[in-house]
């Protein structure tokens, strides 16, 4: 495996340009997310995340790289624990 090495592509064409990382032959995004609350989801919010990665994986991917999976499943975690 080859040292990676970050790399800009598309500076002058998109006004946030994104950095790569060359490994080997490949360009890979460099994508980071931003830091997240660090409250523990419970159990609903875990099944929740389950069913969305096993069943619903373009959706789990989109909102996982969009930062709304994380305030979603607690969302449902809240909600299903006030009806209990």
């Amino acid at each position: 495996m080859q040292s990676a090495k970050p790399t800009k592509k598309g500076a002058n064409k998109m006004n946030n340009p994104m950095t790569y990382i060359q490994n080997g032959d490949y360009l890979i995004p460099d994508l980071k997310l931003s830091q997240q609350p660090e409250k523990p989801l419970g159990k609903y919010g875990r099944m929740r995340k389950t069913y969305l990665k096993e069943h619903r994986p373009i959706l789990y991917n989109q909102m996982l790289l969009s930062e709304k999976l994380y305030p979603h499943l607690l969302e449902i975690d809240e909600t299903a624990q006030s009806r209990l």
